[in-house]
């Protein structure tokens, strides 16, 4: 799938290590995979917990997406588990794939503060509510918006079009655009994309694999009932 991905043309691969079934072991020959084509990896951990940081990086991640960030504190925290001190308080270690298992750790040590990404997930009316305060966050790169957790903490699950959810939208744009941060969402079904595009949105997902593969067997299975 990983490869798909990148052959498609994509510009960045987004995997999900915390509700996708995967795990560690997997995660290597993904990571294997995003270095074929020139579409890095950007991998969603399970939680905002350092030690979680550390081994996806190490395995060379090119950014890490933290899932239910509700505060600056919390965003904060983040940021300095994506950073080696005095920045941050991410381990340092030689013998891993990020550094070409010790090949090339001078020049990923020297850079790596500066060009891994940290993407914070705001999911909540309460995140959405602190976008301001998150974006002003020093390290925090791009405000991601889980469509459907946002939509259910507002009281209307899988609703992308009520003016509260639009409105949200709105606020962590325009907090993005203040702050120079990205603005990022993941878009359920391409009809969103040129809307949500012209609200300043612009690191976007787009479907999942399971989506698109369910999807297509529908459209298979529909097409051949129609000879039943």
């Amino acid at each position: 799938t990983v490869e798909m991905i990148g052959a498609a043309g994509f510009d960045w691969t987004w995997i999900d290590l915390e509700h996708g079934t995967g795990d560690y072991s997997e995660l290597i020959p993904q990571m294997q995979a995003t270095s074929i084509y020139n579409a890095p990896a950007v991998v969603r951990i399970a939680w905002n917990d350092a030690p979680r940081f550390k081994r996806v990086l190490d395995l060379g991640a090119a950014g890490i997406m933290v899932p239910y960030v509700t505060s600056a504190a919390e965003a904060k925290q983040a940021a300095e588990a994506m950073r080696y001190p005095p920045e941050g308080v991410r381990g340092v270690a030689k013998f891993n794939r990020a550094c070409g298992f010790g090949q090339n750790f001078g020049n990923y040590f020297a850079e790596a503060n500066q060009k891994l990404l940290t993407v914070v997930q705001l999911e909540t009316k309460a995140s959405v509510e602190q976008a301001p305060e998150i974006a002003a966050v020093d390290g925090v790169d791009v405000l991601f918006i889980g469509p459907l957790d946002l939509s259910v903490s507002m009281g209307t699950p899988d609703h992308y079009e009520s003016p509260e959810f639009l409105k949200a939208l709105d606020r962590v744009a325009d907090a993005c655009k203040a702050h120079g941060k990205a603005a990022g969402i993941l878009v359920p079904k391409p009809d969103y994309l040129e809307s949500w595009i012209g609200k300043g949105f612009t690191f976007l997902v787009v479907g999942s694999d399971g989506g698109c593969v369910a999807a297509g067997l529908k459209n298979i299975a529909a097409a051949c009932g129609k000879f039943k």
